[in-house]
């Protein structure tokens, strides 16, 4: 079949380029086409069965939530291109796929290679990399199944979709209630503590909430407290999703299992989720264990809090969000950071003092401010250390001291900006009034 290559002749990417160059730097446009380009030309292989596996960048792995996000902004030109369109459905096809096999795996190989991020887990199925449960790996392919649908107004992926939003909800409702029904454990030996779980791979002990329990955060980093707020509202966004979904296909059963699972997550979430904060009133915690504990903080991985507007359904005016908002860009966020080449998040899965660039791409993205929009994306430019791709996270102060020298993902994420900013971006798949 072979999947396109490139995008830099594409309509919508001329005129974006031709709206940035107004702002008077070449190098906008530039970085957008090679970003875009990059992905589809680097990461992107297909495979005997028709489906697409995409590797993550510099690691030879496909994460479920990676790939999502890697798509998100081809959405965009999806118009009347139909390679585009059935490269996107072939990467759906894979990760249903890759779901049906094992719903709590994060990461996959291409083949039953037994290659793995450490072969002293629990885990010994050759297909999986790594198989750290994070919410997000089943709730990012089911935003992206919907958009392309929205999008496309295409039902090849929908059979698909609703099997895999059946497993989502399966899962979910399992880990509603971890302690007792759940099976699933995560353990490694002589590593970070990050990179397992306590009581013998159980993880930190949470009692029942209505919330769904998650392992690991969408940096992969250990959760300290098992319920992380913004995934259990990704969740219910991708449940919202796969109703309308199942309404087209006239399923009402699963639409209807649908939506009671997702009112369920965003009522706990307001109850169990929320805290006042002296400083800024009302605000969204970043993990419970509805025991009394509470985190907050953000992480610049999406989803998180800053990222609930383009994950979560939520309206970038809505109050909670904005006071979450003010809190997550402040020095009372410990993953927030000022330096004299940037300010932004950063996460604990990278050295301290390191921001990155996903996380401002999001600020960006969830800003009804044209400035804000327009800077960070110049940012964005001027903290590459030169190599014309956005990295993992760079140092505050020193641009050249950045962690992983290829990610696609941010490299997404500045697609996902650069194309907003010249108003042909996919904020009208996501947004709400």
């Amino acid at each position: 079949m072979g999947f396109p290559t490139t995008v830099k002749d594409h309509p919508v990417v001329r005129r974006a380029i031709h709206r940035l160059d107004a702002l008077g730097d070449p190098r906008l446009g530039e970085t957008l086409t090679r970003c875009l380009d990059d992905t589809l030309a680097r990461t992107i292989q297909e495979m005997p069965d028709g489906t697409a596996f995409v590797v993550t960048g510099d690691i030879p792995a496909m994460w479920l939530r990676d790939s999502s996000t890697q798509l998100m902004p081809y959405l965009a030109l999806l118009g009347d291109n139909p390679p585009l369109q059935d490269l996107v459905l072939a990467v759906l096809h894979r990760q249903f796929q890759q779901i049906a096999h094992d719903p709590y795996a994060n990461a996959f190989n291409a083949e039953p290679s037994g290659r793995a991020h450490d072969p002293g887990d629990l885990c010994d199925d050759p297909w999986v990399w790594e198989e750290k449960y994070e919410v997000d790996s089943l709730a990012l392919p089911l935003l992206l199944a919907h958009r392309f649908w929205r999008a496309t107004g295409r039902t090849d992926h929908v059979p698909g979709a609703l099997r895999t939003a059946r497993t989502a909800i399966g899962v979910w409702r399992t880990e509603q209630d971890h302690e007792h029904r759940s099976t699933y454990r995560f353990r490694r030996d002589d590593c970070p503590p990050g990179d397992t779980l306590a009581d013998g791979g159980r993880g930190t002990p949470v009692a029942r909430t209505g919330m769904t329990w998650s392992g690991f955060r969408p940096s992969d980093d250990a959760c300290r407290y098992g319920y992380n707020v913004p995934a259990n509202l990704c969740a219910a966004a991708a449940l919202d999703g796969a109703a309308e979904l199942s309404r087209h296909a006239q399923d009402p059963g699963l639409a209807d299992s649908a939506t009671r699972l997702a009112a369920e997550l965003r009522a706990a979430t307001l109850r169990h989720g929320t805290v006042e904060h002296p400083g800024f009133g009302r605000i969204y915690a970043y993990e419970v264990d509805g025991r009394g504990s509470t985190l907050l903080m953000d992480d610049a991985n999406m989803p998180g809090l800053l990222s609930l507007p383009l994950v979560a359904n939520l309206p970038v005016t809505d109050p909670l969000y904005l006071a979450t908002r003010r809190f997550v860009l402040s020095p009372a966020n410990p993953t927030w950071c000022r330096g004299t080449a940037a300010e932004g998040i950063g996460s604990p899965h990278t050295p301290d003092d390191h921001i990155w660039p996903i996380a401002l791409a999001v600020q960006g993205l969830t800003s009804d401010d044209e400035a804000e929009k327009v800077a960070l994306l110049r940012t964005l430019l001027a903290t590459d250390a030169g190599t014309g791709q956005m990295h993992e996270s760079f140092h505050k102060d020193d641009p050249g001291r950045y962690t992983r020298p290829w990610f696609s993902w941010a490299n997404a994420m500045y697609a996902e900006l650069a194309l907003d900013v010249a108003g042909l971006g996919t904020r009208p798949l996501w947004a709400r009034a």
